[in-house]
């Protein structure tokens, strides 16, 4: 699917979400397949922890200070794409969580 690239070292990228839910609504995803979360391999936890450390490099890229960060995990959790992804939203102020 054509996406907008924000960010990307290599081992970790950012795009533009399709349908955002924030002025500011990045994924940011390892090139490293991960899922499910349950039974990583070293390196799918060496990939996980690297999305986590850049977040803050990709948040200030985009020019935001304060963000929210969602990981949805399974279909009851409103995950709609088989692939470990944050949601990085930001650029104003944001509702309460449900």
């Amino acid at each position: 699917m054509p996406s907008e690239m924000m960010y990307d070292d290599g081992l970790t990228f950012a795009i533009r979400d399709i349908v955002p839910s924030a002025p500011v609504h990045l994924l940011v995803i390892p090139f490293v397949h991960l899922e499910p979360l349950a039974g990583l391999t070293p390196l799918g936890k060496t990939a996980l922890a690297h999305c986590w450390e850049m977040v803050p490099e990709i948040a200030s890229q985009a020019g935001l200070e304060s963000y929210r960060l969602v990981v949805n995990q399974g279909t009851d959790a409103g995950q709609e794409v088989p692939h470990y992804h944050i949601h990085l939203l930001g650029g104003g102020r944001l509702g309460k969580m449900a």
